[in-house]
Parts: C-alpha cells; sequence; structure tokens
C-alpha cells in the first residue's frame, strides 16, 4: 500500500458497507499479534472478543475495568488496517446517562463499531428490564449520533447465553432495539435454523450478526443463505489457543511429555510472517 493507511474514518465507511449486502465473517483477535494475523488472512473486519481478552489476562469474562478494555480497543484499532468492532459489555454502566459517556469515550479509541448488551452481569437478575434496556439503547444511539462517527451500533440481548432462552422475549427485544435506532442486531446463543430464520426476519431488513462458537455443523455459506450478514467468533480461537496450553502443559506436568509440541509452527516462520506485516507498515 502506497502512501497513509486507511484513516479512522474510511475503516468506518469501509464496516458500514460491509453490512449493506452478502455475508462476512468478523472473527474475534484477542491481542495485537492475533490481530494482525487474522487482517493477513484476508478478513475484511476484526471483533475485539471479552473473554479471549480477559482470560489472557487473568481475569474472568467481565471482570475487567472500563479503562481496561477501552486501552484494548486503541491499542488493536491502531495495530490493524481493517474496521475494529468493539465488544462493550453493558456499556460499563446501569444508566442510561452514564452509558452513553462511555459509549462517547468508546467511540473515542478508532473503533469502527461498538456493541452493548442487555446483560446486568448479575446472575440472579441477568438481564435489564424491557424498558431500561430500550432505554439504554437508546443512549448509545444519541451519544453515536452526537458524535457524528458513522459507527455502527450493534445492539444485543443476551437471554439465550445467561439463562433466559426465550425466544418471543429475544425478537421483542431485537425488534425494539432496531427501531430504536441500532445498525446491527445480535442475539448470542441462538443454534437452530429456526432460532436463526426468527430473528433475521423478525428484524429485517437490518443486519444480524450470528455467534458461530461451537461445533454446530454450519458453513458460511450455510449461515449466509439463513440470511445472517455478519459471522462473529466469540472467544472461540482464544479458547482454541488456551485449550491447547492447558493440554500441553498439564500433560507435561503430569505424565512428563512434549508430545503436544509436534508439528508446531516454527519461531521462523512466525518471525517471518511479522517481519513483512511491520516492513509492509513501515512502506505504507
Amino acid at each position: 500500500m502506497s502512501g497513509a493507511g486507511p484513516t479512522v474514518a474510511d475503516k468506518r465507511k469501509t464496516f458500514r458497507a460491509l453490512h449493506e449486502a452478502g455475508c462476512f465473517v468478523i472473527p474475534n483477535p484477542w491481542n495485537v499479534g492475533t490481530a494482525r494475523y487474522l487482517q493477513g488472512l484476508g478478513f475484511k473486519a476484526l471483533a475485539t472478543t471479552s473473554s479471549g481478552h480477559a482470560h489472557a489476562q487473568g481475569y474472568a469474562d467481565g471482570a475487567q475495568s472500563r479503562d481496561y478494555a477501552l486501552a484494548h480497543f486503541r491499542k488493536l484499532a491502531a495495530a490493524t488496517e481493517v474496521p475494529l468492532n468493539a465488544d462493550f459489555e453493558n456499556g460499563f454502566a446501569d444508566d442510561p446517562d452514564a452509558v452513553a459517556a462511555h459509549v462517547t469515550l468508546c467511540i473515542a479509541t478508532g473503533v469502527a463499531g461498538l456493541a452493548i448488551e442487555d446483560s446486568t452481569n448479575n446472575p440472579t437478575i441477568p438481564l435489564y428490564d424491557f424498558d431500561l434496556a430500550l432505554a439504554r439503547v437508546k443512549a448509545a444511539r444519541e451519544a453515536i449520533d452526537k458524535a457524528g462517527a458513522e459507527v455502527v451500533f450493534t445492539a444485543r440481548t443476551e437471554g439465550f447465553v445467561r439463562g433466559r432462552p426465550d425466544l418471543e422475549e429475544t425478537v421483542r427485544r431485537l425488534k425494539a432495539f432496531a427501531d430504536a435506532g441500532a445498525d446491527c442486531l445480535y442475539a448470542p446463543g441462538i443454534k437452530t435454523r429456526e432460532e436463526i430464520g426468527a430473528v433475521v426476519q423478525a428484524v429485517a431488513p437490518k443486519p444480524v450478526n450470528f455467534l458461530n462458537s461451537g461445533a454446530l455443523g454450519f458453513t458460511v455459506s450455510d449461515i449466509a443463505a439463513m440470511g445472517v450478514r455478519r459471522i462473529s467468533v466469540g472467544g472461540s480461537l482464544a479458547r482454541v489457543a488456551m485449550h491447547a496450553f492447558i493440554r500441553t502443559a498439564t500433560e507435561i506436568a503430569r505424565d512428563g511429555k512434549f508430545d503436544g509440541f509436534a508439528g508446531l509452527i516454527t519461531n521462523g516462520e512466525l518471525n517471518k510472517f511479522f517481519s513483512a506485516d511491520r516492513q509492509r507498515d513501515a512502506a505504507s
């Protein structure tokens, strides 16, 4: 690439255009190295993963602070040339005004999109009541509009991953969030064709993000045929790495064996990729 790389405004324009037609995969890196490798594989956009980053830093998912998350977004956005969507959890606030203030801070990190969920992080009452959840979406929408940032706003309802797998309520919330100005709708945890179809139909023509975080048997083509516009993988890639690490380290500690090192990518191969990656930076 000659000249300067894409600006934040360029990335936001590109990200918005990706949601207008077709279907794309938005994988979830958890640090700069994984982000740059995914970019090198040709993915058109990336998304953060709260769980992947938290676990890599020794936290439980949801235990990181707002400022810690914002610093992570800023680092990944600056390190990559493709659009980055921020998993901004529940906005790190309950009150709609506080959500709006935090969304403004998130926009300033240079992300191209952000997602706000309706989870309280309280297992006793896992979801905000409907009216408050809707008010929080409206507040986030207003903050983005006020900033004039063209950030793609994704509204999430978390029932299927928070012990409240009620499709009727999920659809009710997503339709209300869409009417309140969300650009993209997301119900992590839905798994069947019937559930996916119901969500897509409920908010059409607005795009839907589908979380394909397990071995569900669907290909990208299968999911695209259901009308999904965006496919993410959440913390699954991070768990692939953590699973291999735990399995191999446990084998060393328990059995004194190093069989898990067989077939590994070499240090030289990684050096070659990242050296070329940085050289592209210097030339741009």
